[in-house]
């Protein structure tokens, strides 16, 4: 039986959302389900997928919290 964890931050993808919508998570579940069945012959019924939404604050990279991380690079018109 395949266990999948996803993380993902939690922020929505509008700016009035703080974290992914009921449906999006249910479409990450399908979809990452169906890779497991396609790829690996896994039955949707056996797999089980979990998703962590992590808080901004507790996610980073190049060294910086993600919010500060992305001022920078909009700073340099990267973003």
């Amino acid at each position: 039986m395949p266990i999948v964890t996803v993380q993902i931050t939690r922020e929505g993808t509008t700016p009035d959302r703080n974290a992914a919508t009921r449906e999006q998570k249910a479409a990450i579940i399908a979809g990452v389900s169906q890779v497991l069945l396609d790829v690996l012959n896994k039955p949707l019924e056996s797999t089980y997928v979990v998703i962590e939404e992590v808080d901004l604050d507790n996610w980073g990279w190049g060294g910086l919290p993600t919010v500060e991380y992305r001022k920078k690079r909009v700073a340099a018109g990267e973003l």
